[in-house]
């Protein structure tokens, strides 16, 4: 065997080994999405496709300047010459009825854009009938847009001064009208055509001239007395736009095949003037037998899409709008091409003019500019449709045969698929967009098209938002009254997308929907409850998908959130009833979403009956039953739902809180245990009374009450942040002020502070006081719950709970019930932007802070520190801070009226709810919104079997076959020493407990109250954090979770909490991903067991038990109790051992005795054996996890007994050495190894021959080890780590030999 394998297990990986099939099967704990994000919404994103400032343009200024049959002075004109005007020959009928016949073709092809709209003529007019004209325009379209059309082909070029030209009255003089008065005239917003040579000159005056005007308005803004000041203020310019014919040195073309309005017919005219451009190429050689004259005679309508004319034009317009999409910033193309149907068609039309003057060497020229468009792909496209289009005319108009559709929507179509299909995630958007967009318009291709729309929005929030850019919401708003059934799941799936493939999960998209159009919105409401959505939605409340449950909860507690029609119609039908089922759902989202539906169905402001005080009673007494519910988040929401009932009922609870006083005075905390010397953290299990212990499901003695030595004197102020719970808090502070007596102060006591304690004691007179006489039992319930959240391991719901305590019992204060005489008030606390410390006594390292997220709790590395049992220090994270959250005293009392805001609005009746309403609210709606946001086609990065997540798994299954593969290797042929030191150093804090990671070279070593990790290969440490746990409490077993994969650490401490971490002894901070109370009945002290765990992989399973008379089971997957097994003893319980496939559970007692469990059977059945013949305190009870495996268990006074499970006597029998503090059992290697007080260490093999006896640490002056506090092996190395009272850490490994 190579001597480096034993130190070197991951490494190395041979190419043709396969990781253990088992490895992917296990199933993962606390990986889901609500372990590892904030419970909040998504991001919003600007929403730039939503046109708040949508026009209409109203009015449109015809003003023609032709002179017909005179041609202006500085133009000469070629021979033969471009004529036609409007499609009208001037010079075929008499000048006047030329001009007038021009004038009224124009508006109708203006007419064919824009037929509402208001059009007035002026045919070769004057200065005056110009003003008299666009004034009348602006005064009657007022703030809508007026367009002016100037085509100039019969008078001179503009000047650079800014003119363009009319006439006077005889016609014998041009007269210049200068552009700052059309402006003037014009007013804002407009648009203004130019056709007529160097109109590239007029925009770059109007440019200069709206500049001169914004400087006016200026100058006018700043001086009053300024002249300007005086005069009515000139319209801003800056809402105008311009399209001219060509630049400011170009003349228009003159070609004969062309009409001499080329830039007007590009705009009104766009498919007639594109054909007749296409005959005029070259490339039309290619279709034979079509000619100008054919063109003429093209045979539909251009609105209907079925005839070749309307095709074409529908064509023309997805490709313009296409091109324009793609070409144009976001914002231009909204204000350009979405914002005004008439602007919209002019700009479309105005990319064809630059194409098809350009060809003429003239540039047509717009403002706002826009980047050029005629060389563009999509063209092409353009002339094969025209093409395909063309070649069938002869045909059709000679023979008559059936015109065949263009395969241009169907290709696009495909382009487009192509790319859903065959591209990568970071690329540009799909250019074929605003072409699905007008296929929607099509019965042909519409459900291809939905369906890769749905596609497209599936991709993520950012696909959302660019098909909202190019228009699609009012499409498929119209859609949605479709009655084709087929487009239905389509349409559900895309509006779901949208406001954010089987039957269930379209109604959950169908509920999702409604769900946002009641939320907050009254008008929604009356409409939802007049379509009986009520019934609707309670009918779906057992559907087997989870997801339907819950937006059906969710959708039910929006739609009678303050809307009491809809709460009496929920009672009519017993909704909150019918709610009570999801409260013991298996998915914990499902019951948030229920506690939610319930706390906004109690929590309406409405007037109260007896009816209604009857059923908020019934539903505090059900919600009653979630206080130790496994999931934060359900808890998070059980704060807000109880927060309602407290401030429906907030004279009753000022009533409890007064008597809590009253009761509270004569109580007298029992005598707290004596604090253990340092690292003295076992059992004193000699003794021959093993008090008896309560039981978990009653509400008294929730603790023990300790020492008020070396506790605070003052409670930090609570920082709030957006999710109401604290910014920057620590576990450990919750204090009395110290005192002779025990007891915990009183108000007329000046340090009377709402205290951990405090709320401990508060439970406890609430469980014997006689309250119930005054407003009955349910308040108590509901006061005892909000007090038990307060006591949580998890900081979020804890801090949301306290700050809850504080403001509902503050009206109990001054004025109400209570003298103000006996409270004072500190000054407040200077507000900063950090967390602060809160300072214990005795001048001790400040204690950590939770992050602003909802359930993690980051803790920054600590720095090196010299001495060793002090606990880390840490720099709190930035958190959001709520308003009012400086405003608090650094000491609070517990019946504080808090900030003085607060004390102004508890004058008024509503003043106290409003305060206390916004602070406490969770995210769950938002959150479980962004489902809908977020790709639910595509497949997950875990399944995808080139990603980066599932190459890191399959690397990690890898080393850890690896691993057990030359692990087995070492133990199958024997270890005859296991004392060669590997690794050795001083721990920061008194080891408690140890564990090795089963694959990598990490070890956890846990001292009272955080946990440090070393790398035992390279002797360093990786991470040293703070736990969390309150400061009387300890540590006392950690196991590893997913330790064959994403490995996260379990802590479980003396007072029945539990804490899953991760990031740690990696580069990141250490976060808490969950808390809850394990058990919750434990009485934190020295003497008993704490809380001892044994962790199921195969099964999510977790069994807790400890100083209390059951063990209970946790199922991780649901974050539910899902078993109490009692263990029939008096006695606490010192050690587990389960094994999934026989189900047994074996538990080692302080009593001597072993007990096997069945978990399949009943209560009353389960306990399938008990053997009592230890004498004494079992320090370890192991169940070998073969088919066959047996009991090893082992008491403090040394012996070793082998058990067949079905067997009722031991089948052998070992002595090892008295008085044990520690011992283990390799679970491969068949070694087992024991500590004791005095201080050595003996190995043993399983004929209970010592193989190995360690007194000294190795080196040079080898000292002696220190008493032994903890000890582990490794679950698969012959390796075993060892902790002791002097601090240190060592591993000691099989002899090198082997290795």
């Amino acid at each position: 065997m190579d001597s480096e394998l034993l130190h070197s297990p991951a490494v190395g990986l041979a190419e043709e080994e396969e990781a253990d099939m088992n490895d992917w099967k296990l199933p993962l704990a606390f990986m889901k999405k609500r372990h590892s994000e904030k419970i909040e919404g998504s991001k919003a994103l600007a929403q730039s496709w939503r046109m708040k400032d949508r026009m209409k343009t109203v009015s449109v200024a015809l003003v023609l300047c032709l002179n017909v049959g005179v041609d202006p002075p500085d133009v000469v004109k070629t021979s033969p010459c471009a004529r036609l005007e409007c499609w009208i020959d001037p010079l075929s009928m008499s000048p006047q009825k030329a001009l007038e016949t021009i004038g009224a073709n124009l508006q109708k092809q203006y007419e064919n854009w824009q037929p509402r709209a208001r059009y007035k003529q002026s045919l070769d007019p004057t200065v005056d009938e110009v003003k008299k004209l666009c004034t009348s325009l602006r005064r009657n379209a007022k703030e809508e847009r007026v367009l002016f059309h100037y085509n100039g082909h019969g008078v001179p070029r503009p000047t650079v001064n800014g003119e363009i030209w009319v006439f006077n009255k005889n016609y014998t003089q041009y007269i210049p009208l200068s552009i700052y008065d059309l402006q003037t005239w014009m007013g804002s917003p407009s648009i203004f055509v130019y056709d007529c040579s160097n109109a590239g000159i007029i925009v770059k005056s109007f440019k200069q001239f709206a500049l001169q005007r914004e400087q006016e308005l200026e100058v006018a803004a700043i001086n009053p007395s300024h002249p300007l000041a005086q005069m009515p203020l000139p319209p801003s310019m800056k809402n105008c736009i311009q399209l001219a014919a060509c630049e400011a040195s170009e003349l228009l073309p003159m070609n004969p095949d062309l009409p001499a309005d080329l830039f007007t017919s590009c705009l009104t005219t766009p498919i007639k003037i594109a054909l007749r451009w296409f005959c005029m190429q070259k490339s039309a050689k290619l279709v034979p037998g079509v000619t100008l004259d054919l063109i003429e005679k093209i045979p539909g309508r251009l609105n209907d899409r079925r005839t070749p004319l309307g095709e074409l034009n529908w064509i023309f317009t997805a490709i313009t709008d296409t091109i324009a999409w793609n070409v144009l910033p976001r914002d231009l193309f909204q204000k350009l091409f979405r914002q005004d149907l008439l602007v919209a068609s002019l700009f479309r039309n105005f990319l064809l003019a630059e194409r098809i003057m350009r060809s003429y060497n003239c540039t047509p020229v717009s403002s706002p500019r826009l980047p050029p468009t005629y060389m563009h792909a999509m063209w092409q496209a353009w002339d094969l449709a025209v093409d395909i289009c063309l070649s069938q005319l002869p045909t059709i108009i000679e023979e008559g045969t059936a015109f065949r559709h263009s395969p241009f929507f169907a290709e696009q179509l495909t382009a487009f698929q192509v790319w859903l299909t065959m591209g990568v995630e970071n690329r540009n958007p799909p250019e074929q967009l605003p072409i699905v967009l007008q296929v929607l318009l099509s019965q042909v291709h519409r459900l291809r098209a939905l369906d890769l729309l749905g596609r497209f929005l599936d991709l993520g929030p950012w696909a959302v938002s660019l098909a909202l850019s190019v228009g699609i919401f009012p499409y498929v708003l119209k859609l949605l009254q479709s009655s084709a059934r087929e487009l239905r799941p389509l349409l559900v799936f895309i509006w779901a997308k949208i406001l954010a493939v089987d039957s269930a999960e379209h109604r959950t998209m169908a509920v999702f929907i409604l769900a946002v159009i009641v939320n907050s919105y009254n008008t929604g409401q009356e409409a939802c409850l007049q379509g009986n959505l009520i019934a609707n939605c309670l009918e779906q409340l057992s559907d087997p998908h989870p997801l339907l449950r819950q937006w059906v909860a969710i959708c039910l507690g929006r739609i009678w959130q303050n809307f009491d029609p809809a709460r009496w119609c929920g009672v009519r039908d017993s909704a909150h009833e019918k709610l009570y089922t999801l409260l013991s759902d298996p998915i914990p989202e499902v019951r948030c979403a229920a506690v939610f539906a319930l706390g906004t169905f109690v929590g309406n402001s409405a007037e109260r009956t007896d009816h209604s005080t009857t059923i908020d009673h019934n539903v505090a007494m059900m919600l009653a039953q979630l206080i130790n519910d496994g999931s934060p988040v359900v808890r998070k929401e059980l704060v807000v739902a109880l927060s309602h009932l407290v401030v429906q009922y907030e004279s009753n609870f000022c009533t409890v809180a007064l008597q809590f006083i009253e009761e509270e005075k004569n109580y007298t905390v029992p005598s707290p245990a004596n604090t253990a010397e340092p690292g003295n953290l076992t059992p004193v299990r000699d003794s021959p009374a093993i008090p008896r212990l309560r039981s978990v499901n009653s509400y008294t003695n929730i603790r023990a009450a300790t020492t008020a030595r070396n506790l605070n004197k003052s409670l930090q102020n609570l920082n709030l942040n957006e999710e109401g719970g604290p910014a920057a808090f620590s576990p450990g502070n919750l204090s009395t002020s110290s005192s002779a007596s025990s007891t915990l102060g009183s108000p007329d006591n000046d340090e009377y502070i709402l205290s951990f304690e405090t709320i401990d004691k508060m439970r406890r007179v609430s469980s014997y006081s006689s309250l119930n006489s005054l407003i009955g039992n349910s308040c108590l319930v509901v006061l005892i719950q909000i007090l038990g959240i307060a006591s949580n391991p998890d900081l979020k719901q804890r801090f949301n709970a306290q700050f809850f305590c504080q403001q509902a019992t503050m009206n109990a204060r001054p004025q109400r019930i209570l003298d103000s005489g006996s409270l004072t008030q500190s000054a407040p606390a200077s507000p900063t932007s950090k967390g602060t410390h809160i300072h214990q006594a005795g001048g001790s390292p400040p204690m950590p802070s939770t992050s602003s997220s909802s359930l993690t709790n980051e803790v920054p590395k600590p720095p090196t520190r010299e001495q060793p049992a002090t606990r880390p220090p840490y720099t709190p994270t930035l958190g959001g801070q709520a308003p009012h959250s400086h405003q608090f005293p650094r000491t609070r009392k517990m019946f504080d009226k808090g900030p003085e805001q607060a004390a102004e609005d508890g004058d008024e009746p509503g003043g106290h709810r409003n305060y206390i309403s916004p602070a406490l609210q969770t995210g769950l709606c938002d959150w479980s919104a962004k489902y809908f946001a977020q790709p639910v086609m595509k497949i997950p990065e875990e399944h995808d079997l080139e990603s980066q997540v599932r190459m890191e798994r399959q690397w990690r299954f890898l080393r850890n076959t690896r691993v057990r593969r030359q692990s087995r290797g070492i133990t199958q042929r024997g270890v005859s020493r296991l004392d060669d030191q590997i690794f050795i150093n001083r721990n920061p804090g008194v080891p408690s407990v140890v564990k090795f990671h089963p694959f990598n070279t990490c070890i956890a070593v846990a001292d009272k109250d955080s946990i440090c990790f070393w790398d035992w290969e390279k002797g360093e440490r990786l991470d040293y954090f703070y736990n969390g746990n309150p400061r009387y409490t300890r540590i006392t077993a950690m196991e590893y979770l997913n330790g064959h994969d994403c490995s996260l650490l379990l802590t479980a401490t003396d007072d029945g909490a539990l804490r899953i971490w991760k990031n740690f002894a990696d580069q990141k901070n250490p976060e808490m991903v969950t808390a809850w109370q394990g058990l919750s009945d434990m009485l934190p002290t020295t003497r008993g067991a704490g809380m001892v765990v044994d962790w199921e992989q195969e099964t999510g399973l977790l069994m807790t038990s400890g100083d209390v008379r059951v063990i209970r089971i946790w199922d991780t997957d649901r974050e539910m109790k899902v078993q109490d097994i009692p263990t029939g003893a008096d006695s606490c319980v010192t050690s587990l051992s389960c094994d999934s496939q026989r189900s047994l559970i074996v538990a080692g007692l302080g009593d001597g005795s072993v007990r096997v469990f069945d978990r399949r059977m009943g209560p009353n059945e389960c306990r399938v054996m008990t053997y009592r013949e230890h004498g004494a305190w079992v320090v370890k009870a192991h169940l070998q996890k073969e088919t066959d495996g047996h009991i090893i268990s082992v008491s403090v006074n040394g012996d070793v007994r082998f058990f067949e499970p079905r067997s009722p006597d031991s089948i052998n029998v070992l002595q090892t050495v008295k008085g044990l503090t520690a011992l283990d059992i390799h679970p491969q290697a068949n070694l087992f190894a024991c500590g004791s007080m005095n201080q050595f260490i003996a190995v043993y093999n399983a004929n209970g021959d010592v193989i190995s006896n360690i007194k000294y640490y190795d080196g040079f002056m080898g000292q002696r080890i220190g008493a032994i506090s903890c000890l582990a092996f490794h679950p698969y190395w012959p390796h075993l780590a060892v902790g002791s009272n002097d601090y240190y850490m060592s591993i000691y490994s099989a002899e090198k030999r082997l290795r």
